[in-house]
Protein backbone atom coordinates (compact mmCIF):
# COMPACT_ATOMS: atom_id res chain seq x y z
CA UNK A 1 0.00 0.00 0.00
CA UNK A 2 1.38 3.75 -1.00
CA UNK A 3 1.72 5.99 2.10
CA UNK A 4 0.99 9.15 -0.27
CA UNK A 5 -0.90 9.34 -3.41
CA UNK A 6 1.25 9.26 -6.63
CA UNK A 7 2.32 12.38 -7.64
CA UNK A 8 2.75 13.25 -11.91
CA UNK A 9 4.23 15.70 -13.89
CA UNK A 10 2.20 16.03 -16.96
CA UNK A 11 4.56 17.88 -19.68
CA UNK A 12 4.66 18.98 -23.32
CA UNK A 13 7.97 20.06 -24.28
CA UNK A 14 9.30 22.17 -27.33
CA UNK A 15 7.19 23.96 -29.72
CA UNK A 16 4.37 21.58 -29.97
CA UNK A 17 0.97 23.49 -28.97
CA UNK A 18 -1.56 21.22 -29.56
CA UNK A 19 -2.46 20.20 -25.24
CA UNK A 20 -6.18 18.81 -25.45
CA UNK A 21 -4.52 15.15 -25.17
CA UNK A 22 -2.47 16.66 -22.23
CA UNK A 23 -5.13 18.05 -20.42
CA UNK A 24 -7.41 14.86 -20.85
CA UNK A 25 -4.80 12.83 -19.26
CA UNK A 26 -4.12 15.28 -16.56
CA UNK A 27 -7.76 14.99 -15.76
CA UNK A 28 -8.27 11.36 -15.88
CA UNK A 29 -4.86 10.90 -13.81
CA UNK A 30 -6.72 13.14 -11.02
CA UNK A 31 -9.97 10.91 -11.16
CA UNK A 32 -7.79 8.13 -10.96
CA UNK A 33 -6.68 9.24 -7.34
CA UNK A 34 -3.59 10.94 -8.03
CA UNK A 35 -2.02 14.56 -7.84
CA UNK A 36 -1.04 15.94 -10.95
CA UNK A 37 0.61 19.05 -12.07
CA UNK A 38 0.60 20.30 -15.58
CA UNK A 39 3.41 22.64 -16.54
CA UNK A 40 1.62 24.00 -19.59
CA UNK A 41 3.05 24.44 -23.11
CA UNK A 42 6.46 24.89 -24.37
CA UNK A 43 8.45 23.28 -21.36
CA UNK A 44 12.32 22.23 -22.02
CA UNK A 45 13.64 19.00 -20.84
CA UNK A 46 15.75 21.00 -18.31
CA UNK A 47 12.28 22.37 -17.01
CA UNK A 48 10.77 19.50 -16.90
CA UNK A 49 13.40 17.73 -15.17
CA UNK A 50 13.86 20.52 -12.53
CA UNK A 51 9.75 20.89 -12.24
CA UNK A 52 9.67 17.42 -11.37
CA UNK A 53 12.56 17.61 -8.73
CA UNK A 54 10.77 20.24 -6.72
CA UNK A 55 7.58 18.47 -6.86
CA UNK A 56 8.75 15.19 -5.64
CA UNK A 57 6.50 13.55 -8.07
CA UNK A 58 6.49 9.64 -8.83
CA UNK A 59 6.09 9.83 -12.25
CA UNK A 60 7.05 12.44 -15.69
CA UNK A 61 4.37 11.99 -18.51
CA UNK A 62 4.97 13.78 -21.72
CA UNK A 63 2.92 14.49 -24.79
CA UNK A 64 4.16 14.62 -27.83
CA UNK A 65 3.01 15.31 -31.25
CA UNK A 66 5.80 17.42 -32.94
CA UNK A 67 7.88 14.64 -34.12
CA UNK A 68 10.87 15.40 -31.48
CA UNK A 69 10.34 12.14 -29.77
CA UNK A 70 13.81 10.87 -30.49
CA UNK A 71 15.01 14.07 -29.09
CA UNK A 72 13.13 14.98 -26.20
CA UNK A 73 12.54 11.76 -24.24
CA UNK A 74 16.60 10.77 -24.61
CA UNK A 75 17.63 14.57 -23.60
CA UNK A 76 15.20 13.80 -20.17
CA UNK A 77 16.46 10.65 -19.53
CA UNK A 78 20.28 11.89 -19.64
CA UNK A 79 18.99 14.56 -17.09
CA UNK A 80 17.24 12.10 -14.87
CA UNK A 81 20.16 9.82 -14.77
CA UNK A 82 22.56 13.11 -14.17
CA UNK A 83 20.46 13.84 -10.95
CA UNK A 84 19.98 10.70 -9.61
CA UNK A 85 16.35 10.01 -10.71
CA UNK A 86 16.45 6.63 -10.82
CA UNK A 87 13.25 6.05 -8.80
CA UNK A 88 10.50 8.56 -10.90
CA UNK A 89 9.00 6.63 -14.18
CA UNK A 90 9.39 8.75 -17.65
CA UNK A 91 6.32 7.60 -19.53
CA UNK A 92 4.46 9.48 -22.53
CA UNK A 93 2.46 9.44 -25.47
CA UNK A 94 1.15 11.02 -29.01
CA UNK A 95 2.36 10.30 -32.42
CA UNK A 96 5.42 8.38 -31.90
CA UNK A 97 6.28 5.22 -34.58
CA UNK A 98 6.33 1.37 -33.10
CA UNK A 99 10.08 1.20 -33.80
CA UNK A 100 10.80 4.55 -32.01
CA UNK A 101 9.20 3.27 -28.90
CA UNK A 102 11.11 -0.05 -28.52
CA UNK A 103 14.35 2.04 -29.42
CA UNK A 104 12.76 4.68 -26.51
CA UNK A 105 11.99 1.85 -23.94
CA UNK A 106 15.49 0.00 -24.69
CA UNK A 107 17.20 3.51 -23.64
CA UNK A 108 15.17 3.78 -20.30
CA UNK A 109 11.88 5.57 -21.42
CA UNK A 110 8.64 3.41 -19.66
CA UNK A 111 5.72 2.29 -21.79
CA UNK A 112 4.70 4.89 -24.34
CA UNK A 113 1.00 5.04 -25.20
CA UNK A 114 -0.76 5.77 -28.82
CA UNK A 115 -3.66 8.54 -29.55
CA UNK A 116 -6.79 6.99 -28.57
CA UNK A 117 -5.69 5.05 -25.37
CA UNK A 118 -7.84 4.04 -23.11
CA UNK A 119 -6.95 6.73 -19.92
CA UNK A 120 -7.35 3.70 -17.20
CA UNK A 121 -4.57 2.03 -19.09
CA UNK A 122 -1.91 4.62 -18.51
CA UNK A 123 -3.61 5.19 -14.70
CA UNK A 124 -3.03 1.45 -14.05
CA UNK A 125 0.31 1.11 -15.77
CA UNK A 126 1.45 4.29 -13.69
CA UNK A 127 0.18 2.60 -10.19
CA UNK A 128 1.48 -0.87 -11.16
CA UNK A 129 5.10 0.93 -12.08
CA UNK A 130 5.04 3.13 -8.75
CA UNK A 131 3.85 0.83 -6.39
CA UNK A 132 6.86 -1.63 -7.86
CA UNK A 133 9.68 0.99 -8.08
CA UNK A 134 8.52 3.20 -5.09
CA UNK A 135 11.79 3.90 -2.59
Amino acid sequence: MLKRPIRVLIAKVGLDGHDRGAKIIAASLRDAGMEVIYTGLRQTPEMVVNSALQEDVDAIGISILSGAHMTIFPKIISLMKEKNMNDVLLTGGGIIPENDMKKLQESGVGKLFSPGTDTSLIADYIKQWVTANRN
